[in-house]
């Protein structure tokens, strides 16, 4: 068996599945990617592919939980490769919130813990299974550091005029309700790339990043740093996404609560759950289907899909104004390194004066699943427009690795 560099295990824990990928920090090999689906229910399993290998998969038993999870990967999957055991030199863990406190990859311990459980209001869908997940991790794999990886440390570059809220201060000073932003691994790889790819210096560089998928955010990204983005102070905010509403206006609440009787769990429940892309086409959450539903007609799928443009287009134009010049306009994610029909929708909306075109052919070839990526900027287009991978495992594996270094 050939010998395995250094390598960083990546976890990504959901409340009901746990992602997980061994990685080369160095050059970005993947040797071993997988996920755990279905945790706590009686349908939980788990399907995993070895580089150069079948997919394989195993029920994990009725309602196996994360701990079970994380304890088969260690003990029943890797025990089959004791090569990549043996070169596991850190855990990393992708977490969605950290608030002020965390600005930068931290080493985890039980005080990061606590710190992350005081995020749980800022991100009550997500922290607790990171929580979750770091915590079966630090016991199945107690011979290597973990390392958190944090979605938010990111934009914490925006200034005040970008993350506080006109609101009173103590409401910030004393409880931390501002802007925080999402995706921020993402954000800031694609922003990287596409330099890199462009030939640009990076702190010389202005580009909007749009990371498109079930969540969705947009950035603007100065000389390499955050200075606004779509996201507030939960992921809930911003552009419209498949289950979520996007940006709402507050009262909506007090109306539904006060008037329509609604209680604050019920509302929340449907501005994260039965809101955004679902409840505009009535069908699906699913890009696919909201476009499929577009191209035949369908009267309510074309407002769900003209609506995610339109939001998005309206955030890129607002961008311009931290940004003074745009050098780049990416389109990441599912849906952003995919949907040709949507990336031309977009570039359609924004005002001229921008000059922003695209190369038709370009654009639609340019879908991640095929293999194609890159420019899709026509010659004469006064921005570029790229179509960038994300790759949120390599940075988190990355960061996670200068702790060992």
């Amino acid at each position: 068996m050939s010998n395995v560099e250094k390598t960083v295990l990546v976890i990504n824990c959901g409340s009901s599945s746990v992602k997980f990928a061994i990685i080369n920090p160095n050059d970005g090999h993947v040797y071993l990617n997988g996920i755990a689906e279905y945790l706590n229910l009686p349908e939980a399993r788990i399907e995993w592919r070895f580089e150069g290998q079948e997919k394989q998969s195993q029920d994990l038993g009725n309602k196996a939980d994360h701990d079970i999870a994380i304890s088969f990967l260690n003990s029943n999957i890797l025990a089959t490769r004791p090569d990549l055991l043996e070169s596991l030199c850190a855990v990393g863990h992708r977490i969605v919130q950290g608030g002020e406190l965390y600005t930068e990859p931290t080493l985890v311990t039980d005080e990061v813990e606590a710190g992350i459980e005081k995020c749980i209001p800022f991100a009550p869908l997500h922290n607790p299974a990171h929580l979750i997940g770091i915590r079966a991790a630090r016991k199945a794999f107690a011979n290597v550091p973990h390392v958190t990886v944090f979605d938010t440390a990111f934009h914490q570059t925006m200034p005040p005029v970008a993350y506080r809220y006109a609101i009173p201060e103590e409401l910030y000073t004393k409880n931390g309700i501002r802007r925080y932003g999402a995706h921020g691994t993402s954000h800031g790889y694609v922003a990287a790339e596409v330099a890199k790819q462009l030939n640009a210096d990076p702190e010389n560089f202005n580009v909007i990043t749009c990371h498109l998928g079930n969540g969705a955010s947009v950035s603007a990204v100065k000389n390499g740093k955050c200075v606004d983005t779509s996201i507030g102070l939960t992921p809930l905010d911003g552009l419209v996404m498949g289950t979520r509403c996007g940006s709402i206006d507050a009262s909506v609440v007090f109306f539904m609560c006060d008037v329509l009787g609604y209680k604050v769990e019920e509302v929340r429940e449907i501005f994260n759950k039965k809101s955004g892309l679902m409840a505009l086409s009535t069908t699906t959450s699913d890009w696919r289907g909201i476009t499929e539903g577009y191209e035949k007609g369908d009267e309510k799928c074309t407002l769900a899909f003209e609506m995610f443009c339109y939001r998005l287009a309206k955030y890129i134009a607002s961008y311009y104004v931290p940004l003074g010049h745009v050098d780049a306009i990416v389109f990441t994610g599912g849906i952003g390194e995919n949907s040709y029909l949507m990336r031309k929708r977009v570039v359609e909306l924004l005002p001229e004066v921008f000059g922003a075109k695209l190369d038709l052919e370009a654009n639609s070839k340019a879908r991640a699943y095929l293999g194609g990526s890159g420019p899709i900027h026509s010659a004469d287009s006064k921005v570029k427009i790229v179509v960038v991978p994300t790759n949120e495992e390599l940075v988190i594996a990355r960061s996670a690795f200068k702790f060992v270094k």
